[in-house]
């Protein structure tokens, strides 16, 4: 058997765990005292002990690195269970499970995602990640409020787009954080986001 394969093998490895310490790093760097503010791709290959070169090579960018710390959020955060509230034949329970989904993500890492959405207003390259998975979450509502339209009549055609405007700000981190505080649970903060969200459909109708 060639040795190929497995020299191969090896050397994904490291380099899967050189991507994880990167990642790592620049989690640490966010949720520090005195390290979120002069996050850098230079102070990032600092903390992972790499070159600055190692970073650029491994995410091509700081969009790149920011990219895959939010892709990692997200998997430590249970999005992908997204699926399965897409998969509601009921409209209304796909979007207690969408809220309830994204209220266990914003829970799941609450420092790091408030220090990405506050450096989001000073640095453009933090605002494009942000706002390109800001508007993900837009479009699934757009998806499951279609489907409301289609069974249920509502809201109205008119009243569309003001309904996936408020169903975006009743779902995001900054009303999830603020409502949560710094003692109440995902269990105590989902049911009241998902009963203003359908008091809002049915003012909508009215």
């Amino acid at each position: 058997m060639s040795p190929r394969p497995y020299r191969l093998g090896q050397r994904q490895a490291t380099t899967e765990q050189t991507r994880a310490r990167i990642i790592s790093a620049a989690r640490e760097l966010l949720v520090a005292s005195d390290g979120f503010s002069g996050f850098s791709i230079d102070a990032v290959a600092r903390k992972a002990d790499v070159a600055r070169m190692t970073v650029y090579h491994q995410f091509d960018s700081k969009i790149g690195l920011l990219e895959a710390l939010s892709d990692s959020l997200a998997a430590h955060g249970g999005m992908e269970q997204l699926a399965a509230a897409f998969s509601r034949p009921e409209p209304l329970d796909a979007l207690d499970e969408y809220i309830t989904v994204f209220s266990r993500f914003w829970d799941s890492d609450r420092l790091v995602t408030r220090r990405l959405r506050a450096l989001a207003a000073l640095d453009p390259e933090f605002e494009h990640v942000i706002r390109s998975r800001d508007e993900w979450r837009r479009q699934g509502l757009g998806v499951i409020v279609r489907r409301l339209v289609e069974q249920h009549g509502r809201p109205a055609p008119e009243a569309l787009d003001e309904a996936i405007n408020v169903l975006f700000t009743l779902i995001g981190f900054e009303f999830f954080d603020t409502l949560a505080g710094p003692t109440r649970s995902i269990q105590e903060v989902a049911p009241v986001v998902q009963q203003l969200a359908r008091a809002a459909l049915a003012l909508n109708e009215a």
